[in-house]
């Protein structure tokens, strides 16, 4: 225990917390005494690293922002929808985001279109990818105050750089000059180094309409449509379902 001690401060000294808290309740399991010392580094050193990977996780998770709660697990391919499992199975390796693929996903109101892109966006997180997710309305908001008090290199450098960005409630109305511009000049960041997910009520042959400007429009979809996988949800709201039954 005279050893103990100042070996335990040290650990704290070097921030490796998580560790000095293995290392004192191991030494009060009857088994800790039979290991060798191999065995009982690697059992701290595990310790230590799972705490990181999960505090990292968090830190992912937070920075997020997901608007809900959901994973590749809870997808519910019960009601048909028009949800092919074995491209959510595949999307769920998350390949597509290394390949810097984009996802579209479109269909009627309460169609499970958030929680999918949320549930892709937290799968991400968990393979160590950094996610951004921003209902369209709220980003160009954002982008429009940036504007005004200087952050906006700083904000559309942000966006660039998350390894997946989420944009949900796409289309909801015809977007404005400025707002065209802005997200060209986001997909323009984006493409080919970065995956995009966009939700949207519209089906994406008639994104062109939304869009407005016919030549910014052939620009906008030229690098997010083309090299995307797309997901067509079809029937009646999924809530609806869900109330239904309960």
């Amino acid at each position: 225990m005279m050893l103990t001690m100042p070996t335990l401060d040290k650990l704290k000294a070097l921030k490796l917390h998580e560790m000095g808290k293995a290392m004192e309740e191991y030494m009060g399991s009857g088994d800790w005494d039979s290991l060798g010392f191999e065995d009982r580094l690697g059992l701290l050193v595990d310790r230590e690293l799972a705490y990181r990977e999960d505090r990292r996780l968090q830190a992912r998770l937070k920075q997020a922002r997901l608007r809900q709660s959901a994973c590749m697990e809870d997808l519910d391919y019960r009601h048909p929808r028009g949800l092919d499992k074995s491209l959510m199975k595949s999307l769920a390796t998350c390949r597509w985001i290394k390949e810097r693929l984009n996802v579209l996903i479109s269909g009627p109101t309460g169609a499970g279109k958030s929680f999918i892109a949320c549930a892709l966006a937290h799968r991400a997180c968990l393979e160590g990818f950094k996610a951004h997710y921003v209902r369209a309305p709220r980003l160009f908001g954002d982008l429009g105050i940036a504007r005004g008090d200087g952050r906006y290199a700083k904000l559309m450098g942000s966006i660039a750089k998350a390894d997946l960005l989420v944009i949900d409630d796409w289309g909801l109305c015809v977007l404005g000059d400025q707002e065209r511009n802005d997200l060209l000049e986001i997909l323009e960041d984006r493409h080919g180094l970065r995956s995009t997910v966009v939700t949207s009520q519209l089906p994406v042959e008639h994104w062109h309409e939304t869009i407005g400007n016919p030549t910014l429009a052939d620009a906008i979809l030229d690098r997010l449509v083309h090299n995307a996988h797309k997901i067509n949800l079809k029937g009646d709201s999924m809530r609806k379902k869900k109330s239904d039954n309960a």
